[in-house]
């Protein structure tokens, strides 16, 4: 198998329900290092498994509709814990979409999956991996 990682980063602000969150219930800020590598059994035809490039320019367009946002005041998260692991998988379908759609050339249609990491800071992460 395969693979490419391009990396972006967001900062945005939510909080929690639920005891086992402690202190993370109040409003907090949180800063991710975000990972998205992408997949394929065998290369495309110019040999590589998908444009660098593109695959930047797209991680940094999902990103950017997260970035510098408080989650707790986005009606599509209206009652959800956005925990690291919840927004993983958030970044990881929109980016599948993103294929899907061709944004990330034709070539981009070989990828067999796709995971996401949010690195939380240098001891803890989480991810999500999914396929196409």
């Amino acid at each position: 198998m395969f693979s490419v990682t391009v990396r972006d980063h967001i900062m945005i602000a939510h909080s929690f329900r639920g005891e086992v969150f402690g202190p993370a219930q109040r409003l907090h800020g949180a800063t991710f290092l975000v990972d998205a590598t992408f997949r394929r059994e065998q290369l495309d035809d110019d040999n590589i498994v998908v444009d660098i490039g593109l695959a930047t320019q797209e991680l940094g367009a999902v990103v950017s509709e997260l970035n510098y946002r408080n989650l707790d005041n986005e009606p599509e998260f209206a009652g959800i814990n956005t925990s690291t692991e919840f927004l993983a998988k958030v970044i990881a379908d929109r980016l599948a979409e993103r294929i899907d759609k061709g944004a990330l050339g034709e070539g981009a249609r070989g990828i067999s999956a796709l995971s996401v990491t949010l690195h939380e800071s240098h001891i803890a992460w989480a991810s999500y991996e999914r396929a196409l």
